[in-house]
């Protein structure tokens, strides 16, 4: 009866769909009969959790933009709203903020994987450039949100990073003025900040998604050994060393969701500040354009770019290392000469230029939350020599770096 019950499904209602959409060919082809590599680890956790992400936070975004003001006037007062008025907004605001930077630490713990295991080699270079297309929309995303609470650390956050456009010559000035819509941060700005924030950068962020995954599924998904498991088939054409992604990593990816949401929500149920990290302690104050915060600086997962920026004398200087620091991620399936892929079969050059990176970078995060001084303007430039050096030495040291034979057959 099972059987009849499941014969009729398939030739009934969804032999009726798929005449007319491709949806059990989507389902095998993406999921049920996509083979990916049987030696998938722990670092192979963060590419559903940010997808798991960005869908927590447009469902609260939706649920925040109605109660939302974009008025420089009562936005302040409507975040005030939703807290304390709206029920469960304290929830939906909070899973919000915390969700932010959920979102850049499974993005830059999906990208540090991609730099261990050679995920951005041959013939994965353009899944690497939407990726890369994927963090500067992320970027431009957070930037704008940031802005939408309206309060001090909000109001002169943007205010010092929309005039580093004005570091730009001829066209700095204009273009500030263009950005803000204003010649200081106003009304204006946050209209045009809110739009972006809820309209246009989300769906820009969802076509790059989608045009990711499709090129990941394409080429096939890389693995810790760096082997390409398409090279070795059986006689019906299924990789010797892969697994369908329905049920086995459906499963895997369901257990790495289930400790995601644990962590996630004691953050938000205990410390949904992040201790000043998530949800800075100005930002409890409404906006003054008279009163300058003792300290400003942007969220942490900014930082990084921003010590590069304060360690360079000249602002237009350091307007172009920040910028510079991006644009060179793009390049990096260009930079890597070993013969290898992955870090488990690299030599030590290769191994110590990556800790220095991790470390330059980890650094450079800490000085960009704290206030200048000599001692730590020096530490931030060495920080940024070496995470620049990473990239544009990297065609010499990974071409002499000696490197492990790499098995024909991927290994656990």
């Amino acid at each position: 009866m099972a059987a009849e019950r499941s014969d009729k499904w398939q030739g009934g209602l969804l032999g009726w769909i798929d005449a007319r959409f491709p949806l059990s060919s989507m389902w095998n082809d993406h999921l049920a009969k996509y083979y990916a590599p049987k030696n998938f680890n722990f670092w192979y956790f963060f590419g559903s959790l940010a997808l798991l992400v960005l869908v927590i936070q447009i469902l609260t975004g939706i649920f925040l933009a109605m109660n939302y003001k974009p008025d420089a006037a009562k936005a302040f007062a409507s975040v005030e709203y939703i807290m304390r008025d709206v029920d469960w907004g304290w929830l939906i605001r909070y899973m919000h903020s915390t969700g932010a930077s959920a979102f850049f630490i499974v993005v830059y713990l999906h990208m540090f994987r991609g730099l261990m295991y050679g995920s951005f080699r041959k013939p994965r270079e353009l899944i690497w450039i939407f990726g890369m297309f994927i963090y500067l929309a992320l970027m431009a995303e957070a930037f704008f949100g940031y802005l939408l609470p309206w309060g001090q650390m909000s109001y002169w956050g943007a205010q010092v990073i929309t005039s580093l456009f004005g570091a730009i010559p001829v066209v700095g000035d204009d273009l500030s003025l263009w950005i803000r819509g204003d010649y200081v941060i106003s009304d204006a700005t946050l209209n045009r900040f809110f739009a972006f924030h809820i309209i246009a950068v989300p769906l820009v962020l969802l076509v790059l998604v989608v045009v990711h995954l499709l090129a990941l599924h394409e080429v096939g998904s890389n693995n810790p050994d760096g082997i390409e498991i398409k090279k070795n088939k059986d006689e019906n054409g299924i990789p010797k060393d892969g697994i369908p992604f329905h049920p086995y990593y459906t499963v895997k990816d369901i257990v790495g969701v289930g400790v995601f949401l644990m962590f996630f929500s004691a953050v938000i149920f205990f410390v949904p500040d992040g201790g000043g990290y998530f949800l800075e302690k100005p930002n409890f104050e409404p906006a003054n354009p008279l009163k300058t915060p003792e300290h400003i600086a942007p969220v942490w997962y900014f930082t990084p770019f921003y010590a590069m920026l304060r360690a360079v004398p000249s602002k237009f200087g350091g307007v172009l290392i920040m910028f510079g620091a991006i644009v060179i991620l793009f390049f990096l399936p260009w930079l890597d000469r070993s013969p290898v892929k992955s870090i488990r079969y690299k030599g030590p050059l290769s191994k110590i230029a990556l800790t220095l990176f991790v470390l330059s970078f980890g650094m450079l995060a800490y000085l960009g939350m704290n206030p200048p001084s000599p001692v730590r303007t020096l530490l931030a430039q060495i920080g940024t020599v070496i995470y620049f050096l990473f990239f544009l030495a990297m065609p010499i040291y990974s071409k002499m770096d000696s490197t492990k034979p790499v098995p024909e057959r991927v290994t656990k």
